[in-house]
């Protein structure tokens, strides 16, 4: 086809253009369904139409998001042997599908197969691919581009700098072009299949985020109408990280992905209380699995007397051995309780039915579930295998001692009992002050009494402060599907953070995922990464520490200042440059600062929530940064982050998290001595 233009860049901007008047078409099309002559009834109407609505929102146009940002030009046609293109074709590579009028393929989704040598195609290995055209966009309108002919080494070889750019781009308002900037080795993991789960190590910058979300946007292409049967969950730390990454996945082409926190998949009671770090430590410990089975089981008393079932003039008697061997073969088949339970009655029934048939009746199933409603069978199995509340039996073994002992025998020592025992008696579920880890206590004695429902996937990022047992919560949800686990042991702040991944895997039941270790940096600057990488030795010994590839190294400074207004001056000094600011400070000192802020007329945001224009600085307080990233950070006091923690390990690796939350600058500010360790 003849070229109206030899200018690449009015091109290209064209078809840009024409791929949006696409995607509108779609989308009218969509919109103008008329559905009241194709439904049956007002249930099937409803269902249509909330797949048209859903339908409609997935066609919407992201005014500043690129729609396409890359280009491939393939050498050959198909064959046996090649890339997926036929010559002089090609793909533009981008969010989501658009097509033409006629059905033509205008922009390609980024998941689909023939996308693939975008991100893996090297010199090493071309992929078939003769040209990948980057395209560099300003406020969603298409301003440059960048070619790698890939059948030329040295250019091929050589670093894109639209790609760079792209990674260090100032940043306002959410995150949503990461898809743009996926590299091969994260690329890799992104496809991996679904049957296999995959553990994620990186530190900071590496792209462990961008990573767990275009794995489960990949998923749900490759495997959807699957894992629309089964289901698929986010878990994040904490609410306002969720709130920061659902503004990335509509750029991956996805607009329903359901997100948890861990607590709110253990939400069995309102969460009252707290723990001291000793007794979070044994609660969270995998040991009380086990402490938990044995008193869930203790409920199952031995059968004492025979069970005799009246019908008419008859009378059959199961006696107490036969009992026994009946609750024996439950017991021993290690089923869930309430399943047995359930079990139970239906078992007395058939013992019952195999006289009868002996005595030369012929009792069908309705006489068998007839027998199982029996009163006296029903007294039996009360007797025999009572019903289990799970949250009662939690508060009893934190608030009866001697119940505990008996279950906790050889499992924790007398310390550890006495560490999570309550100090005063509770009267009622509803009246006790449960703290986190006692919900979690509560879901893995409910899954005891009933198994939890498992997804297809599930995505697991900042993994690394999870204790074992929220670590078995998690992997109850996906028994029967797999996981795609995300974190850095060296950014571990919680006195139960784990010590290894192949530890980690092991309570989650995903002993044969695999280990994928990140330590290339992309985000982070290199002066910044490097003073940060000095806490390593102290917070996880033997840990890769990230080789940052940024050409920009970045600015930093380590300030020191007299007063508050010094840290709000340094706000300021910040907000001067293009981009969002973040303002990271132990937890205590947070009222102060904002008080300071307001005084200095500087709006603040908290975590979270999406920058404008007119504010871009977010007031963060250490506990919450994990996960966030702003283009220029402004650390306040290193030595109070480090004091805001129950230990020196964990408020070291608490500062090494607050230290690499910067994408393009960090200026520290102290007036307390720096913690010796960055010396």
């Amino acid at each position: 086809m003849p070229e109206e233009t030899d200018d690449p860049l009015v091109r290209e901007r064209s078809h840009l253009a024409e791929s949006r008047a696409a995607l509108r078409a779609m989308r009218e099309d969509v919109e103008s369904l008329d559905i009241k002559d194709v439904t049956a009834n007002w249930v099937n109407a409803v269902v249509l139409q909330k797949q048209i609505d859903q339908r409609i929102a997935a066609l919407a146009d992201l005014s500043h998001t690129p729609l396409f940002f890359g280009r491939l030009d393939y050498l050959h046609a198909p064959g046996a042997d090649r890339a997926e293109g036929a010559e002089g074709e090609r793909f533009y590579i981008g969010r989501r599908h658009v097509h033409d009028a006629d059905g033509d393929p205008m922009v390609i989704d980024w998941r689909a197969p023939v996308s693939q040598p975008f991100y893996r195609a090297s010199k090493k290995d071309p992929m078939d691919v003769a040209l990948r055209r980057r395209f560099g966009y300003t406020g969603g309108d298409l301003t440059a581009y960048e070619d790698e002919h890939l059948s030329d080494p040295a250019e091929a070889a050589a670093t894109s700098k639209l790609l760079q750019q792209e990674i260090e781009r100032p940043r306002v308002g959410p995150m949503r072009d990461i898809v743009a900037t996926i590299q091969p080795e994260q690329d890799e993991i992104v496809r991996a299949g679904l049957s296999g789960s995959v553990c994620v190590q990186g530190g900071p910058g590496t792209g462990k985020t961008a990573v767990g979300l275009h794995r489960v946007a990949y998923l749900l292409y490759a495997h959807r109408d699957r894992l629309a049967r089964t289901g698929t969950l986010v878990i994040g730390p904490n609410r306002s990280f969720l709130h920061y990454i659902e503004q990335v996945l509509p750029a991956l082409g996805e607009l329903e992905v359901r997100q948890a926190t861990v607590d709110d998949l253990v939400a069995h009671v309102e969460v009252r209380g707290t723990d001291d770090a000793t007794a979070a430590v044994v609660k969270g410990d995998a040991r009380m699995a086990e402490v938990l089975r044995r008193a869930v089981r203790s409920h199952v008393t031995p059968p004492a007397e025979p069970v005799v079932v009246v019908r008419g003039s008859r009378r059959w008697r199961v006696p107490v051995y036969e009992l026994e061997e009946i609750v024996r073969e439950l017991t021993e088949r290690d089923i869930r309780y309430g399943a047995a339970g359930e079990a139970l009655p239906q078992r007395i029934a058939h013992a019952v039915l195999v006289q009868m048939e002996r005595a030369g009746e012929a009792p069908d199933d309705r006489v068998q579930d007839a027998v199982a409603r029996n009163s006296a069978v029903k007294a039996a199995v009360k007797a025999i295998w009572p019903p289990v509340d799970p949250a009662k039996l939690v508060l009893r073994l934190l608030s009866d001692a001697d119940f505990l002992a008996a279950h906790a025998g050889g499992l924790l020592d007398e310390e550890e009992q006495k560490a999570i025992l309550w100090a005063k008696p509770v009267r009622s579920v509803k009246s006790a002050k449960w703290s986190a880890a006692d919900a979690v206590l509560i879901d893995e004695a409910t899954d005891l009494v009933r198994r939890t429902h498992s997804l297809g996937h599930v995505v697991l990022d900042e993994a690394q402060d999870l204790s074992p047992m929220q670590y078995r919560a998690v992997g109850r949800r996906c028994t029967t599907g797999s996981a795609t686990v995300l974190g850095d042991l060296a950014q571990g702040t919680t006195p139960w953070a784990t010590r290894s991944w192949e530890e980690a895997l092991a309570h989650l039941g995903k002993t044969e995922a695999v280990v994928e270790e990140l330590t290339a940096g992309f985000r982070v600057p290199t002066d910044v990464i490097t003073y940060a990488s000095r806490l390593l030795p102290y917070i996880a010994p033997g840990l890769t520490p990230v080789a940052s590839v940024r050409e920009n190294p970045g600015s930093f400074e380590v300030r020191e200042v007299g007063a508050v207004e010094d840290v709000v001056a340094a706000c300021a000094e910040s907000l001067r440059r293009e981009g969002s600011i973040g303002l990271i400070a132990a937890d205590a000192r947070v009222p102060a600062l904002a008080e300071a802020l307001a005084a200095a007329g500087i709006p603040c945001l908290d975590p979270g929530e999406e920058t404008t224009a007119d504010a871009r600085l977010t007031l963060v307080p250490a506990s919450l940064a994990k996960g966030l990233e702003y283009d220029y950070v402004v650390l306040d006091e290193p030595r109070a982050v480090v004091d805001g923690e129950p230990d020196e390990r964990t408020g070291l690796r608490r500062l090494y998290v607050a230290l690499t939350r910067a994408v393009s600058g960090l200026i520290v500010t102290h007036t307390a001595p720096l913690p010796p360790q960055l010396d």
